[in-house]
C-alpha cells in the first residue's frame, strides 16, 4: 500500500513540475494598434514610432533605431498603417500584397549590409495566417537578393515576410526572420 502511495505521489509531483506556472512566463509589453489589435512583444524589444503609420520594433542590434524605412543594419520589423500602405508598392503605388512592400523606385540598400543593394523577387509562400482570434492576415514570403553595386553579383539572400490586414489597414513587414514574431502575431488580442 505504501509503495503504491509513493508511486502516485511521484507521478503527481512529476506532472506538476512539467507544467510551467504563469509566474514563469516571459514578461511581455503590449503594442496597441488600430482597430483594437494588441500584439504582446518580448520586453527586450524596443518600440519606436517614427510616425503614426510607421512603427519600428527593434529586436536586436541597430545602428539608428529612429531612422526611416530602408535604413540598413537594424534588426527589426515594421508595423505599418494606412499612409505607409498607400505608398508601399514599387513606384509608390498602394500596397495590395500582389508585390512586396518596397516603397522606392530605385535599388535600396540591403537591410543586412549597407555596401550592397537589394532586389525583390517573387513570392515563395502565399496564404493566410492567424492574427489573433477571428482574424486572418494575408501572408507572403518574398525572395530578395542583395547584390554588389559594382557588378550586380549576388552577395546574399533573405526572405521578406509580410502579414496584411486590408480591412484594418495594418501591414507587418519583417526582413530579419525575427524569431518569435509569428507567434506574437498569432497570439495577438482584439478588443
Amino acid at each position: 500500500m505504501f509503495k503504491r502511495y509513493l508511486a502516485a505521489a511521484a507521478v503527481a509531483a512529476a506532472t506538476l513540475l512539467a507544467v510551467p506556472s504563469p509566474a514563469s512566463a516571459a514578461p511581455a509589453q503590449p503594442l496597441k494598434l488600430r482597430g483594437g489589435l494588441t500584439i504582446y512583444l518580448p520586453i527586450e524589444w524596443k518600440v519606436y514610432r517614427v510616425d503614426p503609420d510607421w512603427t519600428r520594433v527593434v529586436t536586436g542590434k541597430c545602428r539608428n533605431p529612429k531612422s526611416g524605412y530602408g535604413t540598413p543594419e537594424c534588426d527589426s520589423f515594421w508595423v505599418l498603417g494606412p499612409k505607409a500602405i498607400k505608398q508601399g508598392d514599387e513606384l509608390f503605388r498602394p500596397y495590395t500584397g500582389a508585390e512586396p512592400f518596397y516603397p522606392a523606385t530605385d535599388v535600396q540598400l540591403c537591410p543586412h549590409n549597407r555596401k550592397w543593394g537589394q532586389t525583390p523577387g517573387g513570392a515563395e509562400v502565399k496564404g493566410l495566417r492567424q492574427m489573433g482570434p477571428g482574424h486572418k492576415a494575408a501572408y507572403r514570403e518574398w525572395a530578395f537578393r542583395c547584390v554588389s553595386y559594382s557588378n550586380g553579383k549576388v552577395k546574399s539572400r533573405y526572405v521578406q515576410r509580410e502579414w496584411f490586414l486590408p480591412k484594418t489597414k495594418i501591414l507587418v513587414v519583417d526582413q530579419w526572420n525575427t524569431p518569435g514574431l509569428a507567434a506574437a502575431l498569432k497570439n495577438a488580442d482584439w478588443s
